[in-house]
């Protein structure tokens, strides 16, 4: 283990993007940036396939295929995971759970529609801030966070564990998770299933998921320690 990766913070950097992520929303760019590929009369590649098929349906399989052979790697490690405790291994397919889990509650309870139901595109919804919460904007709703780009964002939580052993392949890991995160996010913009806003907190919400997650296996590791030390 890496003395110095433990000492990573991520609480500074976690506010910085905070921050921009806020200042976005304040920005309001996001209509801006929907109707470069949205028309008055929709989304011309909401039905296309490569997007609609391969990316939105592929990308939501992939994940769970990841996830599963992260769940089999908790009895039958292989590669780097050999490195890791069993706990450990368990850490990783937690905080992907409660990554997706918590975006799922989130959306679960939103009002916002996706622009594909907003009146400037051709649908019948109004454009509402989605941190209006309990304010309707005559759409369907439940569209805030992107729940399809918690497919890969989901992932960003195991940057906690890998850090302890390795700090390259924790970056690695990290930037792949957030590159796909971002590339499933943005596929579903071209096709008016959400804002760029949907997507950046969506990956937040996961960050910050994966982030309990550690906090709660590390104060559990602390408290088993504690106990031996207790005992003998």
């Amino acid at each position: 283990m890496d003395a110095s990766s433990r000492s990573v913070s991520p609480l500074w950097p976690t506010l910085a993007v905070t921050a921009a992520l806020v200042g976005w929303d304040l920005g309001g760019g996001d209509l801006w940036l929907a109707s470069l590929p949205g028309t008055p009369f929709g989304f011309p590649l909401r039905s296309n396939w490569a997007l609609a098929s391969l990316m939105h349906e592929g990308g939501k399989t992939l994940s769970w295929v990841l996830v599963l052979g992260m769940l089999a790697a908790v009895w039958l490690p292989m590669g780097p995971w050999r490195r890791l405790s069993r706990p450990e291994r368990w850490q990783l397919v937690l905080s992907v759970l409660a990554a997706v889990g918590a975006v799922t509650l989130l959306k679960k309870f939103s009002l916002t529609s996706c622009p594909w139901d907003l009146r400037v595109f051709g649908g019948v919804a109004e454009h509402v801030s989605h941190w209006r919460w309990g304010v309707a904007d005559g759409g369907p709703g439940h569209c805030f966070p992107a729940g399809h780009a918690s497919a890969a964002f989901g992932f960003v939580g195991g940057w906690f564990v890998w850090r302890r052993h390795s700090p390259g392949f924790a970056r690695g890991w990290l930037l792949a998770a957030v590159v796909a995160g971002l590339v499933l996010g943005v596929g579903q913009q071209l096709r008016g299933a959400h804002f760029l806003s949907h997507t950046l907190w969506s990956g937040w919400a996961c960050w910050m998921a994966g982030w309990a997650v550690d906090m709660a296996m590390t104060g559990r590791r602390r408290r088993a320690t504690d106990a031996k030390l207790n005992a003998a």
